[in-house]
């Protein structure tokens, strides 16, 4: 399992690094030079701009370098490899899951966070004094940050998992039918119609409101945030269940 979360990095860390360094030590100078006081407001307003334009690069960048991690379990060569490793495919899957979800969130959130930092510069705020602030007033309610945070996580998880599913069912699944390009959407569509039905087992924990055929829950009390990472979860590890099988079973390269 080891060697398969190094793999999973190294295919996916390359283009991501380069950019994340990039944009970090970037953002990082004009951060301290900003809050030295060192940069007339200009640059600052430029610093804010480049920073901005930096958030959209990491993602993009993210979601190149996340395509080569998950195309290595259903293209050629690589996944003839995969094939013939006598390695269980939820494995590599995992594997693969796990590193993709850390290294986009890691990236966004520090690219992000800079952002902001830049952003207080840019109105003279000092910074530290902020976030100092804010930690002693949201200190009693740290248990949502966290929850939030767990709740952003597991709803990443899940988007992967349909998404992986999908590419697995028309590999698998509808690989001999005509029109497998429209059988994978309208399973994409079932999927995501699945998972906002879902939401009314959160009754007890939030309103749930019905657009259209969209069930959305409001959270209206502290436990609709872990019941709702529950429910993710849940959703993703039974994606992940059946995605599994899926590869075990039959897939065509």
């Amino acid at each position: 399992m080891k060697a398969q979360f190094k793999y999973a990095f190294i295919t996916g860390s390359y283009i991501r690094g380069i950019t994340f360094v990039t944009i970090f030590v970037m953002n990082t100078v004009f951060i301290i030079l900003g809050s030295l006081g060192l940069l007339p407001f200009a640059a600052l307003v430029t610093a804010v701009s480049l920073g901005g334009v930096a958030i959209a690069v990491m993602m993009i960048t993210n979601i190149i370098s996340d395509i080569y991690i998950l195309k290595r379990m259903f293209s050629v060569p690589e996944a003839y490899l995969y094939a013939l490793t006598p390695v269980p495919r939820g494995k590599i899957l995992f594997a693969s899951i796990i590193t993709v979800t850390i290294m986009d969130l890691f990236t966004m959130a520090v690219v992000i966070f800079q952002e902001v930092w830049l952003s207080f510069n840019l109105t003279s705020l000092y910074v530290g004094q902020i976030f100092w602030n804010m930690i002693l007033e949201n200190l009693p309610s740290f248990g949502y940050f966290f929850w939030s945070i767990l709740l952003i996580v597991s709803g990443y998880l899940l988007v992967l998992m349909v998404i992986l599913f999908c590419i697995t069912a028309k590999k698998s699944l509808f690989f001999k039918m005509p029109a497998s390009g429209l059988m994978t959407f309208l399973l994409a569509i079932g999927c995501w119609y699945a998972i906002s039905f879902s939401h009314i087992l959160l009754i007890p924990f939030g309103i749930v409101e019905r657009s259209g055929l969209i069930f959305t829950i409001s959270i209206t009390s502290s436990a609709a945030f872990p019941a709702l990472t529950l429910l993710n979860l849940l959703q993703a590890a039974a994606l992940f269940v059946i995605t599994s099988k899926l590869m075990e079973r039959k897939i065509n390269l």
